[in-house]
C-alpha cells in the first residue's frame, strides 16, 4: 500500500475516493525511563528510551492507518498527517490520511 503525505501520487490517477481513515497509538511511559530522560534533559543528550517508544508507537498508528484504508478497499493513502501529544505521561500519535483506489 501507497502511504504519502503528498495529496497525489506522480503518475497516478485518484480513480476512487473511500473516505477519511485513522490509526492512533497510545503508549505509558516507564518510570525508569521517565527518571532517565530527566537525567538526560539536565545533562544534554538524546533520550534514546523516548526516541524508541516514538518510534514504535509512529509505526502501530501507520499500521492501523493502512489496515483500516486496506478493509475499505483502498490501495493508497494520501494527504497523511501525523501528530504528536503527550496525556498524563502517556504518549500517543495519530495518523489519518484518505484513502483511495489509485489506477
Amino acid at each position: 500500500m501507497i502511504v504519502t503525505t503528498t495529496p497525489n501520487v506522480d503518475g497516478r490517477r485518484v480513480a476512487e475516493y473511500k473516505g477519511v481513515v485513522v490509526g492512533e497509538a497510545i503508549l505509558g511511559a516507564n518510570v525508569f525511563r521517565d527518571i532517565f530522560a530527566g537525567i538526560t534533559d539536565i545533562i544534554g543528550g538524546r533520550s534514546g528510551a523516548y526516541e524508541e517508544e516514538l518510534g514504535r508507537a509512529r509505526d502501530i498508528a501507520l499500521s492501523e492507518l493502512e489496515d483500516r484504508a486496506f478493509s475499505r478497499g483502498a490501495n493508497a493513502v494520501i494527504g497523511v498527517d501525523l501528530d504528536y501529544e503527550v496525556i498524563n505521561n502517556m504518549l500517543m500519535v495519530s495518523a489519518s490520511g484518505t484513502a483511495v483506489v489509485l489506477e
